[in-house]
């Protein structure tokens, strides 16, 4: 056997194994949330939002829309470094996004069933 017959062997499979795959996955909710990060966010966005009262008060002063923090939600950038991810039995998250053209920072406080943003900042 030549190596070209091989070669041609090899692209046949892996070709037919694509296929199967895309078949038996399409339409299904599957994810690859591997890193911390979008392990974090997938872990807030499947839980119930709620709001705490300064950030409802923030949402209307600066007037936002939840569906801007939203997105912060699920797209944001989450900085471990201001986190506190040892705290029981709530986590405490900051997360930082753009929306609309405007830096937003958004303060999470990541419990059991329920994900509360406590802090919404627009930074200039």
């Amino acid at each position: 056997m030549t190596l070209l017959q091989r070669i041609g062997y090899y692209l046949g499979g892996f070709s037919i194994g694509l296929i199967i795959l895309a078949f038996f996955l399409s339409g299904k909710k599957t994810s690859c949330s591997y890193g911390p990060e979008a392990r974090v966010l997938k872990n807030i966005n499947t839980k119930t939002i709620q709001y705490s009262d300064e950030a409802q008060s923030v949402i209307q002063n600066k007037q936002l829309d939840t569906l801007i923090v939203g997105h912060i939600l699920r797209k944001g950038n989450v900085d471990f470094s201001k986190s506190n991810t040892t705290s029981e039995p709530c986590k405490t998250y900051h997360l930082q996004g753009t929306a609309n053209k405007q830096n937003i920072e958004v303060i999470v406080e990541n419990c059991e069933t329920i994900a509360t943003v406590k802090h919404i900042a627009v930074l200039e």
